[in-house]
């Protein structure tokens, strides 16, 4: 089974809080290279250009920390949800 088909098989429970945080000001002001939107792997997020800020839709998160590690000016800050939420991962 390839691996798009075993994310088929997962649930997330999504809390109301979210267990990303996104330091609006560092973003605008120093990232123009947007990582996290490319390195998403369930493209959670995505420039708002009106607002002009970064938008991310936590209740999708796979919870693997890519978007943290991509980010190069420290403007994302992330923890795993409260316990019973986030990604239920299924396994078979």
């Amino acid at each position: 089974m390839d691996v798009a088909a075993k994310l088929t098989k997962n649930a997330i429970k999504a809390d109301a809080e979210s267990h990303i945080a996104i330091d609006a000001e560092v973003c605008r002001a120093k990232c123009t290279e947007r990582h996290c939107e490319r390195v998403c792997p369930a493209a959670l997020y995505e420039w708002n250009a009106e607002a002009q800020r970064m938008v991310v839709e936590h209740a999708g998160c796979l919870e693997c920390g890519t978007c943290l590690v991509a980010c190069r000016h420290d403007a994302l800050s992330w923890k795993y949800p409260k316990g019973g939420y986030g990604v239920q991962y299924r396994y078979g």
